[in-house]
């Protein structure tokens, strides 16, 4: 369960994250319409993805998929934008990912 819900997470920083970009481009940089709906579509797949979480706990997985896209973003900013994180930002993203690991697969009584 924990490798298909890691790759579902990276799955979903990456629709979310560059759909988001992509709204971005096509409004801040007026790169228009066609870059805006792309990233329209891009921010409804990443719903499926995030839905498609071994776990039925909504709120656990959107909690935890917050963590992830705070990592996913300072990454994404490196590899796309140039964008230089700090010791501070990398060691916000650090907690950040821990927070995931707690909230996802940290041990649990059965019910």
């Amino acid at each position: 369960m924990p490798v298909r819900s890691l790759v579902l997470f990276v799955l979903a920083a990456a629709l979310e994250i560059g759909g988001a970009w992509l709204v971005w481009q096509g409004v801040r940089e007026h790169r228009g319409w066609g870059w805006v709906g792309a990233g329209v579509i891009a921010l409804g797949l990443y719903g499926f993805a995030a839905a498609l979480q071994p776990s039925a706990e909504f709120g656990r997985v959107l909690a935890a998929y917050g963590g992830v896209f705070v990592a996913g973003s300072l990454l994404w900013g490196v590899l796309v934008d140039g964008f230089r994180p700090d010791r501070w930002d990398l060691a916000g993203a650090l907690v950040c990912l821990a927070g995931v690991a707690l909230i996802m697969y940290g041990p649990r009584a059965a019910a």
